[in-house]
């Protein structure tokens, strides 16, 4: 098994949550994934931050192209690694 792993970029932490739970429903993924806060540089504000959700894709079930489609839904985009 490889370890891949795919970033969802989110513009607040409510797109975030939403999108992980979202994930489990549409493409059948049983471990939760793991959300970060990616403050910008220079800002301590909790809204001028990122939140990314990264998911281990050990199999690599998922495509890359839908989860650009279903990133996108909350204003996101995946992160090419």
């Amino acid at each position: 098994m490889s370890d891949v792993r795919h970033v969802l970029v989110l513009p607040d932490r409510d797109a975030a949550e939403e999108a992980a739970r979202a994930l489990g429903e549409r493409f059948g993924i049983d471990e939760e994934p793991q959300l970060v806060r990616d403050a910008l540089a220079g800002e301590d504000d909790a809204e001028d931050a990122q939140w990314l959700l990264v998911l281990r894709d050990e199999e690599e079930r998922l495509d890359a192209g839908e989860l650009d489609e279903f990133a996108a839904e909350w204003d996101g985009w995946r992160e090419e690694p």
